[in-house]
């Protein structure tokens, strides 16, 4: 006899006792999936909202602290070729200049890629209350705004925001901490090769790229004046 049996002083026949138990494991798998549909909408990001970069690579971190040096990645939204005009590289190269020039960052090393961007460096200020990496997505994405009259150029990174009406980066640049000398030269090595993988081919030898700093630890040229040798820091 059941504690229900013992308690209401009557027996339930077997057959009632399985359909409701059929009945309760129903309705725990339904309740069991909605909370796995509220979840996966809700958790972090409706699926919907992801960006390619979040649908390839997932949620990445991109946080960084002052004094430390990092490899930083940021990407045009949708993987677009907006950095394949060389004023769209002029207005990244401004604004790293500016806040060098403010002593906010130290840059180490980079490479400006027709879609994305990738730069060793090192925050040394805040720019007013914000991260100095923060006011360039800021700074850039107003002037990659100014540049692009056509309406047609801006219809690939128009969104839906309350915040802006469109949206040149990706949300989810990648910032990996370069903690010994050997992690950062091997991520320098990479930022030097990246024109001349297949799939860009862009220079034959890396200091070829006037878009990267291969050519200033070739020849100490500093064609910009925004480069710190790293073995300053190392």
């Amino acid at each position: 006899m059941t504690l229900n049996e013992m308690k209401c002083g009557m027996l339930i026949p077997t057959s009632v006792v399985s359909t409701q138990t059929e009945i309760l494991k129903t309705k725990m798998s339904h309740n069991h999936q909605n909370i796995s549909t509220r979840t996966e909408q809700t958790g972090s990001k409706d699926k919907s909202t992801l960006t390619l970069n979040e649908m390839k690579y997932g949620m990445r971190n991109s946080h960084m602290l002052l004094n430390e040096v990092y490899f930083w990645t940021d990407t045009i939204k949708d993987w677009k070729w907006l950095l394949e005009s060389d004023a769209c590289k002029k207005i990244i190269i401004n604004s790293w200049r500016e806040l060098v020039r403010r002593n906010q960052i130290v840059i180490y090393g980079y490479a400006i890629m027709p879609n994305h961007l990738h730069v060793l460096w090192e925050i040394l200020a805040m720019n007013g209350k914000e991260m100095p990496h923060a006011s360039f997505n800021k700074f850039t994405s107003h002037q990659f705004l100014k540049l692009l009259h056509h309406p047609d150029e801006l219809v690939p990174y128009k969104v839906e925001d309350q915040e802006r009406k469109h949206r040149f980066w990706q949300r989810d640049p990648l910032a990996i901490h370069m903690d010994s000398k050997e992690k950062l030269e091997q991520k320098l090595d990479y930022i030097h090769s990246n024109p001349l993988q297949e799939k860009w081919s862009l220079v034959a030898q890396p200091e070829d790229y006037f878009w990267s700093s291969a050519n200033f630890y070739e020849t100490g040229a500093d064609r910009f004046g925004i480069l710190t040798d790293y073995r300053d820091r190392f």
